[in-house]
């Protein structure tokens, strides 16, 4: 194919994103140069952190220029290759490469994607990629759940929280998952074995709070920010541990987030949170696959992938994380799989 099809960033939304903000446009490919391949782009990872990206606030990468193509991450598979390391056919994940169905990089930029038994594709988007690496260096590094200590993940249906949850199961914690809606609160307590779930859009979170952690608690893996977020720092005890994931329902606010309202408990009662970017543990990221990988491959982590088809589709399908309509890790099938 000799055109890449892209969304390019027209304009910096204003509250929700607009039809107009992003364009669909489509440009020749140009021809490689010595160490480039051309990857044909399988899936797009859509994340919170887009509408971040999208903004010129103040953030940990800098923002999508305007007319520069949308930053996303995507794995694909190599369709031509001057590159000695990556022949054609093989399957790479080509980081932030964008919204786009092609791509051109050099092979410096590439990682190759390994085949697991019985593992799909769209793990490496999700659990066994950048998602399920934020769920473990923010849980392992920063919330250290002890046996018997509570920790409770808001958005824990999410495609973060999901695994966050899992993962402090394992470490011998109690967990209460708050998330949106009675199915996705029976998926946390039925099939991933959480000790509870708080369905925030029918019941009152911080009443559901003082029913399901009666000891308080002691670790908030925190993905949404706001209300949710000041219910759960009001009931931590001494010396409680709060991973900083996200703040997704400020995403689409204009403004500075907001903090916890009662501040002035993280100095009485000793709270640390702290703010996290998985880009700064990409290094590391062998630790978590180590456990992770063997975990997938048995069962003892599940996961769910949301797929949207088509790229045109993603400028749409991207609002669905804002409204909690989309259901685990939210994916973009540009293309089939080999």
């Amino acid at each position: 194919m000799s055109v890449n099809r892209q969304w390019i960033l027209r304009k910096r939304p204003v509250g929700e994103i607009a039809p107009g903000d992003l364009e669909f446009i489509e440009t020749p490919i140009p021809v490689l140069e010595d160490g480039e391949v051309l990857v044909r782009n399988i899936y797009l990872s859509l994340d919170p952190t887009n509408r971040i990206w999208m903004s010129d606030q103040d953030q940990y990468l800098p923002p999508v220029g305007l007319n520069e193509v949308m930053r996303g991450g995507t794995l694909g598979v190599v369709e031509a290759s001057r590159s000695e390391r990556y022949p054609e056919g093989t399957i790479v994940n080509a980081g932030l490469s964008g919204w786009q169905s092609h791509t051109i990089a050099h092979e410096a930029t590439l990682s190759p994607v390994p085949l697991l038994p019985g593992v799909p594709l769209t793990a490496f988007m999700s659990v066994l990629g950048a998602t399920g690496l934020t769920a473990w260096y923010g849980l392992n590094d920063f919330g250290k759940p002890q046996p018997g200590e509570t920790v409770v993940v808001s958005a824990a249906a999410g495609a973060v929280g999901s695994i966050a949850g899992q993962l402090a199961k394992m470490r011998g914690a109690r967990v209460i998952g708050i998330a949106g809606g009675p199915q996705k609160c029976a998926w946390l307590t039925g099939e991933l074995g959480f000790d509870g779930a708080i369905d925030y859009k029918n019941e009152d979170v911080g009443a559901a709070l003082d029913r399901l952690c009666p000891n308080g608690i002691d670790v908030n893996f925190e993905n949404v920010g706001g209300a949710i977020m000041d219910a759960v720092v009001s009931r931590m005890n001494n010396f409680g541990r709060m991973p900083l994931c996200g703040m997704i329902s400020g995403y689409n606010s204009e403004g500075v987030a907001a903090g916890p309202t009662d501040f002035g408990r993280i100095l009485m009662h000793r709270l640390t949170i702290r703010g996290f970017i998985v880009i700064d543990f990409i290094p590391r990221a062998m630790e978590a696959i180590a456990e992770l990988a063997p975990a997938v491959m048995s069962g003892q982590i599940k996961w769910k992938a949301h797929v949207v088809d088509g790229l045109e589709n993603a400028a749409e399908a991207v609002k669905l994380l804002f409204t909690g309509a989309h259901d685990g890790k939210l994916l973009v099938r540009i293309s089939p799989e080999p």
